[in-house]
């Protein structure tokens, strides 16, 4: 690549000399303002190559005239959604992972996650109620019939309560979302027209006569995780509702979540006074092409006393288009999107960065934001380098946003969904407005633009093509210029 002989001012940094001195990379006139030295933007970098590895740089405002048919205006008065966070799943295979590490690695990295001023500031986690695929073995809260016997178990007591305590001492704003895999074997049956009993941790489903003692369940957990310091921001229902086949599932029609919603879970939490919000469905776009369930939450949403109790809407990335989310908010926008689950495996080659980095933050990060996503959350935070712990039945192809070598539990690989959660979450902060933008667009370039409740804008943009692009942006006061390099993520934060 070319470095013109004009002044090394336009390479705001000498290590960001490959990402300068492009021609004409934006379609418009050379070089057309640029960047000043200064720390009035913070920069955070990351290519496919790892040539820029979430890479943080300074940079300062321009103090001559835009004149570049680059330029991305800002315009806050166009506002979307507010933002409630970005982060991965504390799974138990995640919590075991990170307790083999020594206290000062552990600190070290889960402070490079989750610290709002000395990492990437990572702010909304999910984890199961009960096990899940990625748990040390299948259990709920309460496996002995009778509501009663409810009580914490050891994976919580020992490995995810611990990590989570961990994790607030470092970030004490993080939401905490929850999702069950499976209610306990005793509340389910075989189907709902002959309710014979069904002993599995894999399918059946819920019988109807034991929905309120479900809904005091949901209360109990998060009772029990308020008791240990773990406040509940949200839950689903059901993790995948329409997936009989992982090891620990369950299946629930949308009828049967309206009923559930309206008569039990819904009325047991108002009763015991806890604002813990609901989100529907928590599935994939496609409804598994379960043709009855198509807009399932929508369905839910026309049955007033259902409603009443939902938040919104959670969907996953495993089927179907994220376009489905544009739809949903089209019918009921006064409810709330928000994304909860997608992963990288063997069946993706999840281990590519080259293009990974690439394709999941088009579709994942800016894609469900975008489309009117409140909040992105990944799948498990951290797995081993034999993708486990893992449980048989569930996903043994998975990889983690990061993987540790499990021969020495201190090497780390940093996979595509760690960078692109880390992208979102170090600029844009949670109550942050999306807002809207104007000007230069391109091919292979895709951004977002933010107001964040602190006085700051945030900017993130996806440069998925194989040229540098001179990118101006300006929030109609001040501007700034920056080369994006090739096949990258850049993210951006400044004052007003």
């Amino acid at each position: 690549m070319k470095i013109k002989r004009i002044a090394f001012m336009s390479c705001f940094l000498l290590s960001a000399l490959t990402a300068c001195g492009k021609d004409n990379p934006g379609g418009g006139e050379e070089n057309p303002d640029p960047p000043q030295t200064g720390t009035d933007v913070t920069v955070f970098v990351t290519s496919n190559t790892r040539s820029y590895d979430f890479t943080k740089q300074e940079i300062g405002f321009s103090d001559t005239p835009n004149m570049a048919p680059s330029t991305i205006t800002l315009v806050p008065s166009t506002r979307y959604q507010i933002m409630d966070g970005f982060g991965s799943a504390i799974t138990g295979s995640t919590c075991f992972n990170l307790l083999q590490m020594t206290k000062e690695n552990r600190t070290k990295f889960l402070k490079e996650t989750f610290s709002d001023t000395d990492g990437m500031g990572q702010s909304y986690v999910r984890i199961s109620i009960g096990c899940s695929d990625f748990s040390l073995s299948e259990y709920t809260c309460c496996d002995v019939p009778g509501i009663e016997n409810f009580a914490l178990q050891k994976e919580e007591k020992e490995y995810v309560i611990p990590i989570l305590k961990e994790i607030l001492a470092i970030n004490p704003k993080l939401k905490v979302l929850g999702s069950p895999w499976t209610c306990p074997r005793w509340m389910k049956v075989n189907n709902l027209k002959d309710l014979q009993p069904y002993d599995s941790w894999t399918g059946g489903q819920l019988n109807p006569a034991y929905y309120q003692d479900y809904g005091a369940y949901f209360v109990k957990w998060i009772r029990a995780m308020q008791d240990n310091g773990i406040g509940i921001e949200a839950i689903t229902p059901q993790n995948e509702p329409l997936n009989r086949g992982n090891s620990a599932s369950l299946y629930m029609g949308w009828e049967e979540q309206r009923d559930f919603v309206k008569m039990a879970l819904g009325p047991k939490l108002k009763e015991a006074g806890l604002a813990t919000k609901i989100y529907l469905f928590d599935h994939n776009y496609n409804y598994d092409n379960i043709s009855d369930q198509n807009d399932y939450p929508i369905k839910i949403y026309e049955d007033e006393a259902a409603a009443q109790f939902a938040t919104g809407a959670a969907f996953h990335n495993y089927g179907g288009n994220r376009e489905e989310l544009l739809d949903i908010q089209a019918k009921k926008p006064d409810k709330e999107l928000i994304f909860t689950e997608t992963s990288i495996g063997t069946w993706n080659d999840g281990h590519n960065l080259s293009v990974r980095l690439m394709d999941d933050m088009e579709e994942v990060a800016l894609g469900t934001i975008n489309n009117w996503c409140k909040a992105v959350i990944v799948w498990n935070l951290m797995l081993d380098s034999d993708r486990g712990p893992n449980r048989e039945g569930g996903c043994q192809t998975c990889y983690g946003a990061v993987d540790i070598d499990n021969s020495d539990f201190k090497t780390i690989t940093k996979n595509s969904h760690y960078y692109i959660i880390g992208h979102l979450s170090s600029v844009i902060k949670p109550g942050a407005t999306r807002i809207g933008t104007k000007g230069y667009t391109s091919n292979g370039v895709t951004y977002s633009a933010f107001e964040n409740t602190d006085g700051t804008y945030a900017f993130v943009l996806l440069n998925n093509t194989n040229e540098v692009k001179k990118i101006v942006l300006s929030d109609d006061n001040n501007h700034f210029s920056y080369d994006i390099p090739l096949k990258s993520v850049v993210s951006f934060r400044w004052k007003k």
